[in-house]
């Protein structure tokens, strides 16, 4: 075993491996296990015998990590994660961490807080997620809400039909496990989105309010600030690391 002394995070996009660590915690690991490497503690990973894994890793360190470990969003004691879908969190992964990124002072301090919120996302989705197979709808019901299917983002009312609920009973369900309604959910998901195609500046807001399902430009922009706080052209201004007003 070794002793990192920084804390790291590894996803786990395809095949099997193992983990173990100094506090007696040995688990196998499949697709969609994320692995939490803590400073101070001994540990061991790997891809089992003759088995091929693609995995995402990221080290890190600072005091805001440090206050979500003494705060309980990470724990030494729940090293190992199951985040599902697996193309959804790669794919959340690689918005904070893209290939080649631009380097300032301003595109660190963005990572930083995207990396941040990504880890609390995540530590709530585990939370949501490690539950009874009878709450299974809840995982279903959160990836048919946090993208489109087939070019169309779903109504929270056909969600509940695909997931077996009446849309009553479904709302309330959603709303005491995860603490938002269905569309509350939904639309921070959608947000989400458009942050991260604002930061790679690659949509006009036309093209993004079209492709993230709102009736127009306006709309998005009134629930893009209702989400953010800013407009999407200061939220651009800021990304780009301009000046804003």
């Amino acid at each position: 075993m070794r002793i990192l002394g920084k804390y790291a995070i590894i996803l786990m996009h395809s095949g099997k491996g193992y983990y173990a660590d100094g506090n007696g915690i040995e688990r196998e690991l499949n697709a969609g296990d994320l692995i939490l490497i803590f400073p101070e503690i001994p540990h061991a990973y790997g891809p089992l015998e003759d088995e091929d894994w693609q995995h995402s890793y990221v080290v890190f360190d600072g005091p805001q990590f440090n206050l979500f470990r003494n705060t309980g969003i990470i724990n030494s004691n729940d090293p190992i994660w199951h985040l599902e879908p697996v193309d959804f969190w790669k794919r959340r992964f690689q918005e904070v961490f893209p290939p080649n990124p631009r380097v300032s002072k301003s595109t660190a301090n963005r990572t930083i807080a995207q990396f941040s919120y990504l880890i609390a996302d995540m530590s709530a989705t585990h939370t949501e997620i490690s539950q009874t197979p009878e709450d299974a709808w809840l995982d279903e019901s959160m990836h048919l809400l946090s993208g489109p299917t087939d070019s169309i983002w779903l109504e929270p009312q056909t969600v509940a039909q695909r997931v077996g609920l009446s849309y009553e009973n479904f709302r309330k369900q959603f709303v005491k496990r995860s603490g938002h309604s269905p569309a509350q959910f939904q639309k921070r998901r959608r947000i989400e989105h458009a942050c991260a195609a604002i930061y790679q500046n690659s949509h006009s807001f036309k093209e993004l309010a079209h492709e993230l399902g709102f009736c127009d430009t306006f709309h998005f922009s009134k629930v893009f600030r209702q989400i953010t706080g800013d407009t999407p052209s200061a939220f651009r201004k800021k990304a780009q690391g301009s000046p804003t007003e």
